[in-house]
């Protein structure tokens, strides 16, 4: 019975305590953590009570700052951190830019996400930049506050570069089938414009608490941004295997990823040959037109025949708004399985925000938002370096089992005194009662089931 009863107690220590410092919200969790050491942080966040051990591939790819120095400070007084690691992939795929220059006023951070190779990726870490400057004349667009028209131009740049990567891919002599993910953001210290495709993230720390601002591109889950995405994936032609568009790749908004874009066709003939479906099978998804990307034929009857009608009621259609609420564009009627058109967002940076978090679903898949905002605030109220809580940030998602590529950038705003930073909330010799009541219950539930398994 002594057994059973300390067995269930480890159990306990490994999991229910490290839960109470992870709880979002929780005065008592975000207090004890202020005061841990690193190590003793790390050793709370990984199952088991201590860190794992990292395989030297892990340690061949430290976390570095990417076209930004050490805690290096905006034009607008923001200090930025930035990092990424390999972690367990055969190759590094993702790449962080942060950029000062050319904006008026706001700093480009971007998060690239890449996959099957990163030929896409050396190609946006520039190109998108340099279309982004120009679309938003050099930063003054983003200073008039014009959203309608900022939605505008960020979606036609994302357009153009897209164009740009595919006919390059096109002209490669070998197969390029790489593609990936870009959130970008246009900070300045009042307020953050986003432009997001894929499945990296954006958080911030609103005094404390996490806000999560994008949804992740996916098309698997029961959320309504995936349902959407199922959706308008069926739409044109799509089908969803495991969670993966057509069998193949999980994330259903990116750059490149040509296959799924102008030659779908050649995606299904491919998985006829390997065995994936059978021709029958292949021939409902086939679309019989190019217009420049593949239109399924239902789709393109449908069209004519809605022109033809408003003619005959000699009205003139209007023509397609290139934003819905949706943020719908031609393109994405013509029937791309995985699109480029990008969600945008406009968040007013309050008083209240203390720093903000971009990150690769590397560091999310595995880190709860409320707990990384808690750890780089901990991080940042003992040394103040964003750069190193960044890195620090970074060895946890391995530490924590993430096998993919982890790329972060932090922007801290400047308006905190972290060292004078309470860790302490007005509740917390309350919340300190309600968490032995906690652990007083599930004591008494310990003890019952040992009895009980006599």
């Amino acid at each position: 019975m002594e057994e059973v009863f300390f067995s269930k107690i480890s159990v306990f220590s490994a999991f229910i305590i490290p839960s109470l410092v992870k709880s979002p919200g929780n005065a008592v969790g975000l207090g004890l953590g202020a005061m841990m050491s690193l190590r003793l942080q790390q050793s709370l966040l990984c199952p088991g009570g201590r860190s794992r051990r990292v395989s030297r591939r892990w340690c061949s790819c430290s976390a570095i700052a990417v076209d930004a120095p050490s805690s290096a400070t905006s034009v607008s007084g923001i200090r930025w951190g930035s990092s990424k690691l390999q972690g367990l992939r055969a190759e590094m795929e993702d790449d962080v830019v942060i950029r000062a220059d050319g904006l008026g006023g706001f700093t480009f951070a971007a998060v690239f996400d890449g996959h099957a190779g990163f030929s896409s990726v050396d190609f946006l870490r520039d190109e998108l930049y340099k279309e982004c400057v120009t679309a938003l004349q050099a930063g003054s667009l983003l200073g008039s506050k014009n959203f309608s028209a900022i939605q505008d131009v960020l979606c036609r740049a994302f357009q153009v570069v897209d164009a740009k990567l595919l006919s390059r891919l096109d002209e490669m002599e070998s197969d390029d089938e790489s593609g990936s993910t870009a959130t970008v953001i246009f900070v300045r210290n009042d307020i953050m414009i986003i432009s997001h495709i894929g499945d990296s993230c954006v958080a911030i720390s609103r005094s404390g608490r996490a806000e999560v601002v994008t949804n992740p591109h996916r098309p698997y889950g029961n959320n309504k941004v995936s349902l959407e995405e199922v959706k308008r994936i069926r739409a044109a032609g799509g089908w969803i295997v495991d969670g993966r568009i057509c069998g193949e790749i999980s994330v259903s908004r990116a750059f490149g990823d040509m296959r799924f874009k102008t030659k779908k066709n050649e995606l299904l003939e491919k998985g006829m040959k390997e065995g994936r479906w059978n021709k029958k099978f292949a021939s409902r998804y086939k679309a019989p037109y190019h217009l420049n990307c593949v239109v399924p034929q239902c789709l393109f009857l449908c069209m004519l025949l809605k022109l033809i009608l408003a003619q005959k009621n000699f009205k003139t259609p209007p023509p397609p708004s290139p934003f819905s609420s949706s943020l719908t564009s031609k393109k994405e009627e013509k029937g791309d399985l995985v699109t480029v058109v990008p969600d945008i967002y406009q968040v007013d940076l309050g008083a209240d925000v203390e720093f903000i978090l971009l990150a690769s679903d590397g560091l999310w898949d595995y880190i709860k938002s409320n707990v990384a905002v808690a750890f780089v605030r901990n991080q940042l109220h003992q040394h103040g370096d964003v750069q190193q809580a960044c890195e620090a940030l970074a060895r946890v998602a391995l530490d924590r089992g993430s096998e993919d590529n982890v790329s972060i950038a932090i922007a801290d705003l400047g308006r905190t005194d972290w060292q004078n930073l309470p860790v302490q909330g007005p509740n917390f010799f309350i919340e300190i009662g309600q968490a032995f009541a906690t652990v007083g219950v599930v004591f008494l539930g310990i003890w019952i089931s040992s009895l009980l398994s006599l």
